[in-house]
C-alpha cells in the first residue's frame, strides 16, 4: 500500500499505545511484519519543555524505519512547535495527531477525543502543521454515534491537508468496551481520497481479512491484540497471504519474544524493571494458569526472578 509517498510491503500498522510501544516493542513488531510502527503518544507541551522521559518516547533507530510519532495537545502553535522539534531529532515519516484517546486525564486537558467536538480547532491544528513542517501529517480519531458528524470530522481532516486518517470504530464513551464498528471506516473510505486505516477489534487473521475486505480501507491498525503478542503480525500476514492460520506453540513463542524484549531494552538503553514487570504479565496472555503466573510475577523482586517465572511458564515449573 502507499501512504505519504511511502510504498509499504503490507497494510499492517502497529497502533500507538501508552506504556507499550517503546522502541524495543516496536522492533519486535517490525521483525514480525508490521510495516509501519507508531510511538507512544507524546505530549506536545512536554516536548516543548524538552522533558527527558518524554523525548525518550520518540527514540528510534535506523532499523525501525519507517516509523511514525504520535503527539497530543490542543494548541496549534504548541503542537507545531513540538512537531518541528521531533521532526529535526527523529525524522519520522509521519507525525500523527491523537484525536481519539478517551482516557479521562487526556480528555480533561481538552486533548485526544475531546478535540472532535470542535471541527474548527481540528482544522486549525492540521492545517497549521501542514503549513509549517515538512513531515506529512495524519490523524487518528474515534467516532460519534452520529455518522454524519463523524464524516464531517473526517472531511475536515482531509481538507486541512492530512495525508491519512485512522478510524477507531468506538465512541469516546465506549472507552474499550463493547464492539468496534467497521461501518464508520467503510463510510469514510468511500468519502475521502486520502488513505484510511481501520482500527479496533482486529485480533487475528480472520478479523484482519474481514476488516480489509468489508471496509475497503487501505490498511489496518493492530493495537491491544499485539500487547504481549507481537508475533500476531506474522500470523495475520500469513493468513492474508494464504488464508490459513499458522500452527505455533504460543506459550514458547511468547516466552522467546519476552526474552528478546529484555535484550532490546538493554540494547537501546531503555531498561526499566517496572516496565519489564508490567510487560511480563502481558506476555502471559492466553497461557494456561496465567492468573497464577501473574501472581508469581507480582511477587518477583528482581529481573532474575522474573526471568525464572517466565522460563517456567510453559512447563508449569513457574
Amino acid at each position: 500500500m502507499k501512504i505519504a509517498n511511502l510504498s509499504l510491503p503490507n497494510p499492517l500498522f502497529l497502533a500507538p499505545m501508552a506504556n507499550v510501544t517503546n522502541l524495543a516493542f516496536r522492533m519486535l513488531c517490525k521483525k514480525y511484519g508490521a510495516s509501519l510502527t507508531y510511538s507512544e503518544m507524546i505530549s506536545a507541551t512536554a516536548v516543548v519543555r524538552q522533558g527527558e522521559k518524554t523525548m525518550q518516547r520518540g527514540m528510534t533507530c535506523e532499523d525501525e524505519q519507517p516509523f511514525c510519532i504520535q503527539i497530543f495537545g490542543n494548541s496549534p502553535d504548541t503542537i507545531t512547535e513540538a512537531a518541528l522539534i521531533l521532526e529535526e531529532i527523529y525524522r519520522p515519516v509521519i507525525i500523527d495527531i491523537n484525536m481519539g484517546c478517551p482516557a479521562p486525564l487526556i480528555v480533561k486537558q481538552e486533548c485526544g477525543s475531546a478535540l472532535l467536538k470542535s471541527p474548527s480547532l481540528v482544522h486549525d491544528i492540521i492545517s497549521h502543521l501542514t503549513n509549517n513542517i515538512s513531515t506529512p501529517v495524519s490523524a487518528k480519531i474515534r467516532v460519534f454515534d452520529d455518522m454524519e458528524k463523524t464524516l464531517e470530522i473526517a472531511r475536515t481532516i482531509e481538507d486541512a491537508g492530512a495525508c491519512a486518517i485512522t478510524v477507531h470504530g468506538r465512541t469516546r464513551a465506549q472507552m474499550y468496551s463493547g464492539t468496534s464498528s467497521l461501518e464508520y471506516a467503510k463510510a469514510i473510505k468511500k468519502e475521502l481520497a486520502i488513505p484510511v486505516i481501520a482500527n479496533g477489534d482486529i485480533k487475528d487473521g480472520e478479523s484482519a481479512k474481514h476488516a480489509l475486505e468489508y471496509t475497503g480501507c487501505d490498511g489496518i491498525m493492530i493495537g491491544r491484540a499485539a500487547i504481549g503478542h507481537p508475533y500476531i503480525f506474522r500470523e495475520i500476514a500469513h493468513y492474508l497471504g494464504n488464508g490459513e492460520s499458522l500452527e505455533i506453540d504460543h506459550c514458547t513463542q511468547q516466552v522467546n519474544d519476552f526474552m528478546e524484549y529484555i535484550e532490546l531494552l538493554e540494547k537501546y538503553d531503555i531498561f526499566s524493571l517496572g516496565d519489564i514487570k508490567a510487560q511480563s504479565k502481558a506476555f502471559t496472555k492466553g497461557v494456561a494458569e496465567s492468573r497464577h503466573i501473574r501472581e508469581k510475577l507480582n511477587d518477583a523482586k528482581n529481573l532474575g526472578s522474573i526471568i525464572n517465572v517466565m522460563n517456567g511458564m510453559c512447563d508449569g515449573t513457574y
